[in-house]
């Protein structure tokens, strides 16, 4: 087990944003995964350079089968699911670890982490499985909720600087 420093351990908000944080890292990484072998399996890729690796240029089409997934099911899902992932984990990555900074209650960061994790997993289910709506709205906006709040709170804290 690798060694925490002891001013690391001192930081429990921070741990727990790490700890966050590494799960929804896992599950981008996840999809990312799923997404490749969906393209491998339907021998359609996007890049020449893909087809080539894979078989010959004749994989750089567009494949019916993979076009119908972008349309409809689950290749254009991942692909909308990742880049979300994105979107929002990446701005929660850095409001999280500044928040970490503020001293805040553990038990109130705790929250702010596991309702953003929560949220975002869920969301990614409802965009896999494609739920009924308003699943995935929902998630999306409850796993907003905390990401505002440390935002305001980071705002706050530092206005009086600027």
């Amino acid at each position: 087990r690798a060694a925490l420093s002891p001013k690391m351990m001192e930081n429990k908000v921070f741990l727990s944003f790490t700890f966050y944080s590494t799960i929804l890292i896992l599950k981008m990484y996840v999809v990312a995964i799923i997404t490749g072998q969906v393209r491998l399996r339907k021998k359609a890729f996007a890049n020449p350079e893909d087809a080539l690796r894979n078989g010959g240029l004749q994989y750089y089409r567009e494949d019916p089968d993979v076009e119908r997934c972008r349309r409809r099911n689950n290749l254009l899902s991942l692909f909308r699911a990742h880049r979300n992932d994105m979107e929002n984990i990446f701005p929660f990555l850095f409001l999280g670890a500044i928040y970490s900074l503020l001293d805040p209650s553990p038990t109130v960061a705790r929250i702010h982490f596991f309702i953003f994790c929560v949220g975002r997993i869920v969301h990614t289910v409802a965009y896999l499985l494609q739920l009924k709506a308003p699943t995935r709205s929902v998630a999306y906006s409850v796993a907003q909720l905390p990401c505002f709040s440390m935002a305001l709170q980071i705002l706050l804290a530092t206005a009086p600087y600027w």
